[in-house]
């Protein structure tokens, strides 16, 4: 008896070090006396199959994906985004409905939007190349240090906590849309796009800070690029091809940073999850045209508009989960 009353009391100081370090009430018995997560171990059991065997949660859940995978799709073609824009704080909220740790839910929705974007930027990018609308020299300049910002951005964004991820989200997406929604389409700060260190520092910065927000490039590099002289439709083209650029190092980064981890879902390789990547993929590819489409055929000013209209709502949303 005295044996078992050192094991209880051991195991409820392991539950209650679980929840400060979580920052989330735990239900009873979900934490073991080596601080290990009983209830997601279980995830592979009764607990995750009694969600999955249900055919109306599995094809609502599958519905809210696919929903996703089209609005994101649409926007990668119509903006350059990637999607990830839309994606991130999608599974952001989602993610905490299948008892995923808030420690690890930024990172597990970010490293899943860098990989959702591999194809989707693969459809975008060929759409706008075959309307003549990508500026290939710029391309060539700019990759060697956006990859290099990208590597910096995936090691910040695996070291850091999911809160400061989602408030760089937040942070950057608010200043994207307060810049798109103040600022005229013919706002520049220079006429030509600039040369040598100062377009190296731009591409690092895009590709650390996208790396960071699981977002395809466009989301930064569209203003940026316009601002310093690219025609708004190129900087759009031009960033289709950014996604591609940055998510496949990016994904590989959040997959290696996140082996091991404990307390990720089910069918998740690293921080990227699957049955995610499954659903959402098809639904963008789908979409995608469709943004294309459109962005050849707004009014340029219409197009930052709306930019900055989605992003300033993304934000306030990202916002509004940190300080509730």
């Amino acid at each position: 008896m005295a044996g078992r009353g050192k094991v209880a009391q051991f195991t409820a100081s392991g539950k209650a070090a679980a929840r400060r370090r979580h920052g989330v009430a735990e239900p009873p018995g979900a934490w073991d006396a080596g601080g290990s997560h009983v209830q997601l171990r279980r995830a592979e059991g009764p607990f995750r199959m009694q969600h999955l065997s249900d055919p109306v949660w599995l094809a609502a859940l599958a519905l809210a994906m696919a929903f996703t995978g089209l609005v994101s799709g649409t926007l990668a073609g119509l903006l350059g985004v990637g999607g990830g824009i839309v994606i991130v704080p999608v599974l952001f909220n989602v993610l905490p409905l299948f008892g995923i740790p808030e420690a690890v839910q930024m990172k597990l929705a970010v490293g899943t939007s860098l990989a959702t974007i591999i194809p989707t930027s693969i459809v975008s990018a060929r759409k706008h190349y075959a309307k003549g609308a990508i500026d290939g020299t710029l391309l060539r300049r700019i990759w060697p240090s956006m990859v290099l910002g990208v590597v910096l951005g995936t090691i910040a964004a695996i070291w850091l906590h999911g809160a400061a991820l989602s408030a760089v989200f937040a942070v950057i997406a608010l200043l994207v849309a307060l810049n798109m929604g103040f600022t005229g389409v013919d706002f520049k700060i220079r006429d030509i796009t600039p040369r040598g260190p100062g377009l190296w520092g731009i591409g690092g910065f895009i590709g650390m800070i996208s790396a960071m927000m699981g977002i395809g490039g466009g989301t930064v590099g569209v203003p940026i690029l316009s601002m310093f002289g690219t025609p708004i439709r190129s900087a759009v083209a031009t960033a289709s091809v950014f996604g591609l650029i940055i998510s496949i190092p990016a994904t590989a980064g959040f997959i290696y940073g996140g082996l091991g981890v404990q307390d990720l879902p089910p069918w998740s390789i690293g921080y990227v999850n699957l049955i995610g990547f499954a659903l959402i993929v098809p639904s963008s590819i789908l979409a995608t045209p469709w943004g294309v489409n459109l962005a050849h055929t707004i009014p340029p000013l219409a197009l930052k508009r709306a930019f900055a209209v989605f992003l300033a709502i993304t934000a306030a949303r990202m916002i509004y989960s940190l300080v509730t």
